[in-house]
């Protein structure tokens, strides 16, 4: 996610393992860049991105992932407008306090489970 807001191209390399645990995570990856108008595309183990464009908002679905769901919510801060992410209250499996620590960080960040 850093590499979106990073100028120029971003290679990330020796990540094979991440195409194949529970999901797909680099296609993952790049779909959610794509969403938010970063330009990315998956290689046999890793990714490039390239950063440095304004982020779009986006509404996506995080999948069940919490990794996911999380790395939407940061690109999502710095995009303009509202971002959506569908399925978000998956976080709370790896960090049960992600909203509040965002919001005591000044995020306008808000969880609503029933729309989750």
């Amino acid at each position: 996610m850093v590499a979106a807001a990073a100028r120029g191209r971003t290679t990330i390399g020796d990540a094979k393992e991440l195409r194949v645990k529970e999901s797909d995570r680099v296609a993952r990856v790049v779909a959610l860049l794509d969403a938010f108008g970063v330009p990315a595309e998956a290689t046999e183990d890793g990714l490039v991105v390239e950063g440095g464009a304004p982020l779009i908002p986006a509404e996506v679905d995080a999948g069940d992932d919490h990794r996911i769901a999380m790395c939407a919510a940061v690109l999502g801060l710095a995009a303009p407008g509202t971002t959506v992410v569908r399925g978000a209250d998956v976080i709370a499996v790896s960090f049960p306090g992600f909203v509040h620590q965002m919001q005591a960080l000044g995020a306008r960040l808000e969880l609503d489970s029933a729309g989750a």
